[in-house]
């Protein structure tokens, strides 16, 4: 498992196919602040609702600078399906092998109804305009965690 980030260090960088199939960089968004959020599965009850959160506010995040990314474990055709169903507008990110879930410590040993287990932890974290973490959060919950950020970061 690896070590969790903390504020001030660089982010990991990354290459991951979106929904669609295209290669999306880190690196792309150098200049703006982007939010980098982890979850488990897309098309599941508080994937869906966190994402659909991070949809409904993306005029207001990315009107105060800040792009938003969903990196999960599922393949860009589950993406595809769930951006469509649910009407996304969030980029998603496929990370199949967890590599880039690992080198932000949102893969590991979690708590799952009481017992250990190992699977994505869900995570957030704010990369500023130099790439460098300005906010790492883990063991988010999926409901109010958008209006959270919000809040934290004085939108």
């Amino acid at each position: 498992m690896s070590e969790r980030l903390q504020p001030g260090d660089t982010a990991p960088a990354f290459t991951l196919p979106d929904a669609d199939g295209t290669p999306v960089s880190l690196a792309d968004h150098k200049g703006r602040k982007v939010i980098v959020y982890f979850y488990p599965a897309a098309l599941t009850p508080g994937c869906t609702k966190q994402a659909c959160d991070f949809t409904d506010n993306l005029e207001v995040l990315t009107g105060a600078g800040y792009d938003v990314i969903g990196i999960s474990p599922d393949k860009p055709e589950k993406l595809a399906r769930f951006r469509d169903k649910e009407n996304l507008k969030v980029t998603l990110l496929a990370d199949p092998d967890k590599t880039v879930l690992t080198e932000y410590g949102a893969f590991g040993e979690k708590k799952l109804y009481g017992k250990t287990v190992t699977g994505v932890i869900r995570s957030t974290v704010v990369v500023d305009e130099d790439g460098k973490v300005e906010r790492a959060l883990y063991n988010v919950k999926a409901t109010g965690h958008v209006a959270k950020i919000i809040r934290d970061l004085g939108i």
